[in-house]
C-alpha cells in the first residue's frame, strides 16, 4: 500500500449536543458493535416512538385497530419518499424474506420452470426459490457464477449467460450479503425486461446505504429492509412491486382488506402488532435531522475503508498473508477482509465464529465465506468509531490468528 492508498481514521459524528453518536442508542456497553448490517440498531427516539404506540394500541385497542389501516397507508407515503419510489407501488412487510416470500408464492410457471440465482444470493433466498422451482414449478434453479472480483461487465455476463427460454423468473441481489458488493442490477433488469422475464431484486441492505435505490432500475420486484442501514425497529421492511403481476401479490393473512387493490390490501393484517412501521420515520427521520443521510453515508463509507485497511493490516503483520479483498463492485459503508487460512470457510464455520466472537472477545461483528474462503464484513454505522476498529485490530486479530494456527494443527496444515 502506498501512502497515498492510506485512509485516515474520520472524527467521530456528535450528536447536536456533543455527545458521542453513540448515546442516541441503547448499545450494550460491554460489547464493541461492529456489525450494523445484519440486524441494525434502533435508535432511542424510535423505541420511545415505538413504546407510545404500543401504549396507545393497548389503552384502547377497539379504536386502535379499525384506524390501523389509514395510519399504515399514511406512514407508506413517508417511507416511499425516503426511498424515492411511489406510494402506491409500496407494500410494508415483516423483513426482506417475507416479501421475497410473498412474490415467490404468487407466481406461476409461464415456461420451462427455471429460475435463475447467483452463487452470492443470501442463502435462505436461494432455498426458497429452490422450493419453488422444485415443488410448483416442476423445474431447476440455474446459478451464475460470478466472482468477487468481477466488473460490472463480467457479472452481467455471467447471469445473461444463464438466461434461457426456459427462465421463469431472475432473483438477485442489488447488495450481496456475504460478500459486501453491489451487483449491475440496472442492467439485468433492462436484459430481462427486453426477454420478457420477471425480476425480483433483493435489496436487504440497500435503504438507507444507497440513495434513491430504485430510481435507475427496472424490476417487477424489489424488496428492502428498513431496519439495517435506516435503523427502523425490526420487523420493518418495504416490498416495491410495478407492472401487472404486482396484483397477483397478497399479504400472508386474508383480512378485511383482502379484496382491496395492491398495496392497500397489505394494510390491514388482523390483530399484528404494526408499531415497527409506524415507528420507522422517526428513525429515518433521526438520521436526517441529525446528520443528514448525505452526511452519514459518507462517513459510513470512511470509516469502513479505513476499518479495512486497519483490521487488514493487523492480519497481514502475524501471518504474513495479504489480506485485501479485490472487489469488483464495492459497496459504500461495506467492506471485506480475508481471514486466515482455517476461519470461516463455510456459513457455519463463520457463523460460529461469529458467536465465539461475541462470547469470548465481547465483540459483535459479521464472518462470512465465499468460495471456500472466510472473511470479515465490515458494517460501519454513524454510531461506530475509529476506536472501534482499532480496538479490533489491537485486541481480536492476534486471538483470532490463534485461532487460525489451531484449526490448521487440528487438520495437519501447516
Amino acid at each position: 500500500m502506498s501512502e497515498t492508498d492510506v485512509i485516515a481514521a474520520p472524527r467521530p459524528l456528535l450528536l447536536a449536543d456533543g455527545r458521542p453518536a453513540d448515546r442516541a442508542w441503547t448499545l450494550d456497553p460491554a460489547m464493541r458493535h461492529l456489525n450494523h448490517g445484519s440486524f441494525g440498531a434502533v435508535p432511542l427516539v424510535a423505541q420511545e416512538r415505538q413504546k407510545q404506540l404500543r401504549v396507545e394500541m393497548e389503552c384502547s385497542p377497539v379504536v386502535w385497530f379499525p384506524a390501523l389501516p389509514q395510519r399504515i397507508a399514511d406512514t407508506r407515503v413517508e417511507i416511499a419518499d425516503f426511498l424515492a419510489v411511489a406510494a402506491d407501488d409500496l407494500a410494508l412487510v415483516p423483513n426482506a424474506s417475507a416479501g421475497i416470500s410473498t412474490v415467490y408464492a404468487a407466481l406461476d410457471r409461464r415456461r420451462s420452470g427455471e429460475i435463475v440465482v447467483t452463487d452470492h444470493g443470501y442463502g435462505a433466498v436461494t432455498m426458497g426459490a429452490e422450493r419453488l422451482a422444485r415443488d410448483r414449478w416442476d423445474g431447476g434453479v440455474r446459478t451464475a457464477r460470478v466472482p468477487l472480483d468481477a466488473d460490472e461487465e463480467q457479472a452481467c455476463e455471467a447471469v445473461f449467460a444463464e438466461l434461457s427460454e426456459a427462465t421463469d423468473l431472475i432473483v438477485v441481489d442489488q447488495i450481496t450479503s456475504a460478500t459486501a458488493r453491489r451487483l449491475p442490477v440496472e442492467r439485468i433488469g433492462a436484459e430481462a425486461r427486453r426477454r420478457g422475464i420477471p425480476l425480483l431484486v433483493d435489496g436487504a441492505h440497500a435503504p438507507g446505504l444507497l440513495p434513491a435505490p430504485l430510481s435507475r432500475l427496472t424490476c417487477d420486484f424489489w424488496v428492502g429492509n428498513l431496519h439495517k442501514w435506516g435503523c427502523a425497529p425490526r420487523g420493518t421492511a418495504a416490498l416495491v412491486a410495478r407492472g401487472p403481476l404486482r396484483e397477483r401479490l397478497y399479504p400472508p393473512i386474508d383480512s378485511w382488506g383482502a379484496e382491496d387493490p395492491y398495496p392497500d390490501r397489505f394494510d390491514q393484517q388482523g390483530t399484528v402488532d404494526a408499531t415497527c412501521y409506524l415507528a420507522a420515520p422517526t428513525a429515518l427521520g433521526f438520521i436526517e435531522h441529525t446528520w443528514g443521510w448525505r452526511r452519514a453515508r459518507r462517513y459510513m463509507d470512511h470509516l469502513a475503508g479505513y476499518a479495512a485497511q486497519v483490521i487488514g493490516a493487523a492480519f497481514t503483520e502475524l501471518t504474513g498473508a495479504d489480506s485485501s479483498v479485490d472487489v469488483g463492485m464495492p459497496v459504500p459503508g461495506m467492506r471485506l477482509v480475508r481471514l486466515p487460512e482455517g476461519l470461516g470457510a463455510t456459513r457455519v464455520e463463520a457463523d460460529a465464529l461469529r458467536d465465539r466472537v461475541a462470547r469470548e472477545l465481547g465483540v459483535e461483528a459479521a464472518f462470512t465465506s465465499f468460495g471456500g474462503i472466510g472473511y470479515l464484513r465490515v458494517s460501519a454505522h454513524v454510531y461506530n468509531t475509529a476506536a472501534d476498529y482499532e480496538y479490533f485490530a489491537e485486541t481480536c486479530v492476534p486471538v483470532l490468528a490463534e485461532w487460525a494456527r489451531a484449526a490448521r494443527g487440528r487438520h495437519g496444515a501447516p
